[in-house]
């Protein structure tokens, strides 16, 4: 098959039969073994996109990922998770001398409609986490991982009674909890990365309210902000209240803030010159964001130094 196309699959049962695997045992839930799919060149510049969800830990994946518009090497990192309808772009080199391993869990929606999983899978900020974001284990994390998944494996491979669908969903919302656990390991011990990203945010917010003349239109998003750096909104936020307890949104206005109170004790630009300046369409929404951030209104502060 030719790359440089879109590929839909919408059910369980295509992607073993796309793949060359045995027809699967359920149609709505299974659990692939990743060293069982035959990689190879044929879908290099293809894109993918699943109407189901799938959760993926990969060793030996000799090649690259790409997640949407984000690309990762898969050396380390091992587990990524992809909701319904997202984009996956794989770029393969063929090195019969690596082996690959892991598992894919793939879940179609109608598997836990109407039932408390529906519910609750979309606190899952992870699934919105781009590939270069992936959760890399230890041996010990990927092991609790693993035995969970045989215990999904084993039970929808037995005969199906009345109480299998409420005990995998059960198991896949302790998967789904012991993976957030992990992420939020993530941010603390990968410090060195983590410290990292909020230097370069530092960075990004000191230039962007930078110089006296700034030609600003906007107040910098949060979307803006993640795209400069290359994250998604959903892991930046995450990142940012484990480390320091505020949210995007919150940093982006406390540097704003900060730039307002250094313009305002240390030039004659006038309250709406320093709004402008800022990225404020309106004058106004600047002096009740100061006043709602340092209890004055931006006259007040600047009499302050006088």
């Amino acid at each position: 098959m030719a790359g440089k196309e879109l590929i839909r699959i919408k059910t369980i049962s295509e992607f073993h039969r796309l793949r060359g695997l045995p027809k699967p045992s359920h149609p709505l839930i299974s659990v692939v073994d990743y060293a069982a799919i035959n990689l190879s060149t044929e879908y290099n510049g293809t894109s993918w996109t699943f109407d189901f969800y799938s959760i993926a830990v990969k060793r030996g994946l000799n090649g690259k990922m790409k997640y949407g518009q984000q690309e990762y090497d898969f050396d380390e990192g091992v587990m990524f998770m992809m909701s319904p309808h997202q984009l996956l772009g794989i770029e393969i080199t063929v090195d019969h001398n690596i082996e690959h391993s892991g598992w894919l869990l793939l879940i179609h929606p109608d598997f836990f409609r109407n039932t408390s999983l529906a519910k609750n899978i979309h606190k899952y900020e992870f699934f919105d986490y781009t590939a270069n974001e992936a959760l890399f284990l230890s041996g010990r994390e990927e092991s609790i991982l693993n035995n969970i998944i045989q215990n999904i494996q084993q039970e929808y491979h037995t005969n199906i009674d009345k109480f299998s669908q409420d005990i995998i969903i059960s198991q896949i919302e302790t998967l789904l909890n012991y993976t957030e656990r992990f992420y939020q390991r993530q941010f603390i011990t990968r410090k060195i990365v983590n410290h990292k990203i909020l230097d370069q945010l530092e960075t990004l917010l000191n230039q962007y309210f930078s110089g006296e003349d700034l030609t600003n239109t906007t107040v910098p998003t949060v979307q803006y902000v993640s795209n400069a750096l290359n994250i998604s909104q959903s892991y930046l936020s995450g990142l940012l209240k484990v480390l320091t307890g505020k949210s995007t949104q919150q940093h982006i206005h406390d540097k704003l803030i900060e730039k307002a109170k250094e313009k305002l004790s240390t030039s004659t630009l006038t309250v709406s010159e320093i709004a402008y300046a800022l990225g404020f369409e309106h004058p106004q929404s600047f002096s009740k964001l100061f006043k709602s951030k340092t209890n004055k209104t931006p006259l007040e502060f600047r009499a302050s130094f006088n």
